[in-house]
Formats: C-alpha cells, sequence, structure tokens
C-alpha cells in the first residue's frame, strides 16, 4: 500500500486534496467535486505549509511543470498560467483608451504583474495580496516572475484588498481580481459581493476604469456554481459587463472572466491587434483580436444561464466552489 498524506493539514469530509506515495510514483489528487478526482505525476513538493489565511503547497508536476495549489485547488501552472493570465489582464487594458494605473487584488504568485508590466503606458502598478507567504515563495520558486517582483513600477502591498482600497485615496484605470476561488471558509469570498464592487471597488475607478475579474469555473457543468452568479452581480453595478471563457487544461475545465465599465467596452478585433502591436512589449501566446472575441461567444446553455441567473453575491448569501478553507467550521 502506497502512503497517502495530504495537502491540507486539516482535511475536511469529502475535500480533501492528497498526495499519493505509491512505490516510486506520487501523485498529486485534487477533488473536483463529491464524487469526481483527477490526478497527475509529481517529480516532488517543493513547499508545503499552512499560513495565517489559507493552506498553501507548491508541487513540481511531470505534465504541468511547478504548481501553485491554494486550499486544495490548483491555482497557477508553469506551462499554461500564460492562459489564465493573459486573459485575466490583456482584455482591459487593451480595451481601455489609455491604462496608466493598475490596482491588482490577490496575485501574490506575480504573473499577473508581469502580464500587466508588458504594457509600455503604465506608470504604476500595485499588487495587493493578504498573504505574504504565498509572495515569499514564489519568489523563491517561480524564476519567470523574478524580473516583475523587481520591477520599479510594481508596488507591492501586504494587507487585504478591501482594507487597503478602502483606506487610499487615489482612483486606478484598471482594478484586476486575480483572487483565489470562493471556497466556504477561504479569505476571498467576500471580494465577489455586491456590496464590496459597488461601495469599495467601484468609487477607486476612475471614470473610464474598468475592472476585471477571474469567476470560476465557466464549464458546461459548472458554470453554475459561481460564474453566472458573479456575472449578474456585477451586472448590478456596472452598465456594461463583458462574459468571456477558454479552456485551462491544469484547471481540468472551462475558465471564466467578467470585464466590467461604465463605459462602453466593446473595441473590434482588427483594433485591439493594433493595440496589442502598439503598446505591448513581448510576445502574447495565446490571446489576439480574432480569439478574443470568439471567446465572448458562450453556448446556448451558458448563454441562457447567464441570462436567466437571479442570484446576487452577498457575504449571507454566498456560493462555493466545492472545497473548503481554514476558516470552514469555525
Amino acid at each position: 500500500m502506497g502512503e497517502l498524506f495530504y495537502v491540507n493539514s486539516s482535511p475536511k469530509s469529502g475535500h480533501e486534496t492528497a498526495i499519493d506515495q505509491n512505490h516510486d510514483v506520487s501523485w498529486y489528487e485534487e477533488v473536483i467535486d463529491d464524487d469526481l478526482k483527477w490526478s497527475f505525476a509529481l517529480n516532488s513538493v517543493l513547499h508545503r505549509g499552512v499560513s495565517d489565511y489559507q493552506d498553501i503547497a507548491l508541487i513540481d508536476t511531470k505534465h504541468f511543470g511547478k504548481a501553485l495549489v491554494i486550499d486544495g485547488k490548483m491555482q497557477s501552472a508553469e506551462v499554461d498560467e500564460f492562459i489564465y493570465h493573459e486573459c485575466l489582464i490583456h482584455p482591459p487594458l487593451l480595451c481601455h483608451p489609455n491604462p496608466k494605473t493598475v490596482f491588482i487584488m490577490g496575485g501574490g504568485e506575480g504573473s499577473s504583474a508581469r502580464e500587466a508590466l508588458k504594457h509600455k503606458s503604465l506608470e504604476r502598478v500595485v499588487m495587493c495580496d493578504i498573504d505574504k507567504e504565498v509572495i515569499d515563495f514564489c519568489r523563491k520558486h517561480l524564476t519567470v516572475n523574478r524580473e516583475a517582483f523587481a520591477h520599479k513600477k510594481l508596488h507591492l502591498v501586504i494587507n487585504d484588498a478591501k482594507a487597503e482600497l478602502e483606506k487610499r485615496n487615489e482612483r486606478f484605470d484598471i482594478i484586476v481580481g486575480d483572487l483565489a476561488d470562493p471556497v466556504e471558509g477561504g479569505p476571498c469570498y467576500k471580494l465577489y459581493t455586491q456590496s464590496f464592487y459597488k461601495n469599495i471597488l467601484k468609487p477607486k475607478l476612475n471614470e473610464d476604469g474598468i475592472f476585471v475579474t477571474q469567476a470560476g469555473p465557466a464549464g458546461i457543468l459548472t458554470h453554475k456554481e459561481v460564474f453566472t452568479s458573479i456575472y449578474n452581480t456585477i451586472k448590478h453595478v456596472f452598465k456594461y459587463v463583458m462574459a468571456y471563457t477558454t479552456h485551462v487544461p491544469s484547471f481540468a475545465d472551462t475558465w471564466g472572466w467578467i470585464m466590467a465599465s461604465d463605459q462602453p467596452l466593446f473595441i473590434g478585433a482588427e483594433e485591439m491587434d493594433k493595440r496589442i502591436e502598439a503598446r505591448i512589449n513581448g510576445e502574447l501566446f495565446y490571446l489576439d483580436g480574432n480569439w478574443f472575441h470568439s471567446s465572448t461567444t458562450m453556448n446556448k446553455t451558458l448563454s441562457l444561464s447567464l441570462l436567466s441567473e437571479t442570484h446576487v453575491y452577498t457575504e449571507e448569501n454566498a456560493r462555493f466552489i466545492p472545497g473548503h478553507g481554514l476558516a470552514y467550521g469555525l
């Protein structure tokens, strides 16, 4: 029999994420849902720990390279993280006429800051993550982001994003939600609520500012967990709201993002490509104008779900994806 041990330090009824050491092969196993798991082979476990806020693991996988796991959920994998981060960062920056300032909520691994800093027009990127331990070991192990962490335009803040936005007087052109998924007992679900968007976040945007957030699984079987609710909640706060999706292999699902503003967001595919060429240093590997516009077209099931969703995300009436954070059951 192989040894089975947990990424999560305090596994909860049925939502454990485990690493199985069987003979000479170790396997990372993630619970996708109550009756669904997936796993992949490991080279090693680089770091396992519990911060004040969440369970953390940095693992070196045979298929996806180094991967960051928080509260038992895959956050980012070395070989395909560019998909998620290009989709999160570049659409709002390209749709904005002249972005100069960005505030990133979360983003402790540094990849969102790395992508934002490719934009020539940016003067200041504030990255605010609650968990210093995540930042410290990502700085140490994720060499691809070392240049971003050292960039003179990056201002790193260790704080709760809600508290940080509340105390700041400045406004931003772009605010990014690069947050962990809303899991019960996790630190982030309050940053998906209507009251947060309306009373704290939106007043910190400039008049033509754009907000974007990752919005969880958006697959044919998973989009009703939180994706449609986050979309509907943001529709109650902003005049123009755009959803878009794509498949992320290491997440084992289609993923969703929501972009919103009180100014029209649409730019044509040709114009987007022109802005990529003119504004960005370096190469994008996933996003171009044609792809982005195709990503905003939902299949029939998702389209109907987005249209018919009535749930508004509040602290008292939150939705969660399967899994649990540290505070669950306290």
